[in-house]
């Protein structure tokens, strides 16, 4: 008599219609998981994953209507047991150590190998955690020496929050249109770009343009 091995039910959070399909054929092809749903914003995924119950999320850290680490910070209040792994392009040094913080059991980048896209997330669903060599070691020095090591880039002084603000400057979007994505008000995001340009010693506001726009650039490298 035949067993039907019990698939692992996987939920993909992008905005990038191509990233989703990719994911879902790859993780369609293995025997032991299986896509249960998807979606492109935060309110979708919160919706869509309450009703779904995988066991793992994966989730990018760029999303149209907010942060990937802001969404990860309320999945794990209304599901705690749930694993979210992390895909993104966005560099791991600035942006691991954040989405761990905020409850990811993993953190890959886009550049990977498929190999180690599926690695990552049988990992995590195994309970485990998942980062890069070097995020490993920048973790296990911190720990070792029981303090924060300095950041290699002053971009990781900034708040998560901040740290959105700064990227969308870096899209190219505007005071009114930041605070409407993020749902905030336009004094709100101009309170938080005084921090940014404060925390980046920048002068000017296109100072802070400038630096977002070339941060932005960096990191589609």
């Amino acid at each position: 008599m035949e067993t039907s091995i019990q698939k692992k039910r996987v939920f993909i959070v992008d905005d990038h219609p191509l990233v989703r399909e990719w994911l879902t054929n790859l993780i369609n092809q293995q025997p032991d998981l299986v896509v249960c749903g998807e979606a492109s914003t935060s309110p979708e995924a919160m919706q869509a994953i309450a009703s779904t119950n995988p066991s793992v999320a994966i989730v990018d850290i760029s999303l149209r209507d907010s942060s990937g680490i802001e969404l990860i910070k309320n999945l794990k209040l209304v599901q705690p047991d749930l694993a979210v792994l992390v895909l993104s392009m966005h560099d791991e040094t600035v942006y691991a150590q954040r989405a761990l913080r905020a409850g990811a059991k993993g953190y890959i980048m886009k550049r990977e190998t498929t190999k180690k896209v599926i690695e990552a997330i049988r990992r995590v669903l195994e309970g485990k955690l998942y980062v890069s060599e070097t995020v490993a070691d920048t973790i296990f020095s911190q720990f070792a020496e029981g303090k924060t090591l300095p950041p290699s880039s002053p971009v990781e002084l900034l708040s998560d929050r901040e740290l959105v603000v700064f990227d969308l400057l870096g899209q190219g979007l505007g005071t009114r249109a930041i605070a409407e994505r993020l749902r905030v008000s336009i004094k709100t995001v101009q309170a938080y770009c005084g921090r940014i340009k404060e925390k980046l010693n920048l002068g000017s506001a296109t100072d802070l343009l400038r630096e977002a726009m070339r941060h932005n650039e960096a990191k589609q490298q």
